[in-house]
């Protein structure tokens, strides 16, 4: 399928990371399979916007009964989901989570992560920041959880 196919996310390090779109419980992962998934809501045909970033120890039972999903469809229009794995060890699916969420700004994650000591980010300019945001060309400002 060439719209539900697959789609990559930069982190806030720069690092490009691959899923694919489950748009049904057949293409979610087998059981057992742990991994990171994003909920997306489709703006026209290609312009994704991430609305929540999560990672879970066993992605198939994770996303079947996800407690934020009916906010995300009903109030904040998600359209699909998006899963990357197998990923098996904990520190790497949280090092990818945190990447991920720095960096997409997604708003339906509503805690911060702190960062660790010594890590720094690189900065971002507000006009950067503001480049490739849709919604002020179509004049509505952005909704926060």
């Amino acid at each position: 399928m060439f719209l539900f196919g697959g789609h990559s996310w930069r982190g806030e390090s720069g690092q490009r990371y691959r899923f694919k779109c489950v748009l049904t419980k057949e293409g979610l992962p087998e059981g057992g399979q742990g991994g990171i998934y994003v909920f997306v809501r489709r703006r026209w045909v290609f312009f994704l916007e991430p609305l929540y970033v999560g990672k879970a120890h066993d992605l198939r039972s994770r996303l079947m009964g996800h407690e934020k999903w009916p906010r995300a469809y009903w109030y904040y229009g998600a359209t699909e989901r998006y899963v990357m794995g197998p990923i098996h060890d904990e520190v790497d699916r949280r090092r990818v989570e945190e990447d991920l969420i720095r960096g997409l700004k997604p708003r339906m994650n509503d805690m911060e992560i702190p960062q660790a000591k010594g890590a720094k980010a690189k900065p971002r300019r507000a006009a950067a920041a503001r480049a490739f945001d849709f919604s002020l060309l179509l004049g509505k400002r952005p909704q926060r959880a």
